[in-house]
């Protein structure tokens, strides 16, 4: 059976600084802290996406940015306006217009569309890392769903599996 991954990566953790418009947030020093050990993560597990829709968030794109250097390849990396602040239902429709040339793809977003669309999305996968995971999605997080689909136009609720769920958190517990 035909299959696709789909990588989720909400951005790192960000800054508030005062008088700073949302989408201008910048990373704060644990997000540029926790995005290379993510980024370092998907090398050793050889986790390339195809594709990276990014949302044109600075802390999104700060993230990607420090994740990018360590992947193996170069994946075809597109900002997608849609992804901020964006619904579940919302990011369903941005990732079935997707290309079929893209086996594998990343959404680097934000929640609480991602934590959404994961939630709605697994309809199997492993039981400890679908707890986890829905218990909360912090910054960093990354979901990995494998999907018995031929394109992207398949994608629907629960047809998905979590194949992992790891927090920046997680990475620094195992170091």
């Amino acid at each position: 059976m035909p299959m696709r991954r789909l990588i989720l990566l909400r951005h790192a953790k960000s800054d508030w600084p005062d008088g700073i418009a949302d989408p201008e947030r910048p990373l704060a020093p644990r997000g540029r802290e926790a995005a290379p050990r993510i980024g370092a993560y998907l090398a050793q597990e050889a986790l390339t996406p195809d594709r990276v829709l990014v949302s044109p968030a600075r802390r999104t794109r700060e993230t990607w940015d420090l994740v990018a250097p360590h992947l193996l390849g170069l994946p075809e990396v597109v900002s997608e306006p849609r992804i901020y602040e964006s619904t579940a239902a919302r990011l369903f429709a941005v990732i079935r217009e997707q290309p079929a040339e893209a086996h594998v793809l990343m959404l680097v977003g934000h929640n609480p569309g991602l934590e959404d669309l994961a939630e709605t999305l697994t309809g199997g996968g492993a039981r400890p890392a679908r707890a986890r995971m829905q218990e909360k999605f912090p910054t960093g997080a990354l979901a990995v769903i494998d999907l018995p689909i031929d394109n992207w136009a398949g994608i629907a609720p629960e047809t998905g599996r979590l194949d992992r769920f790891i927090t920046p958190r997680g990475l620094a517990v195992e170091d």
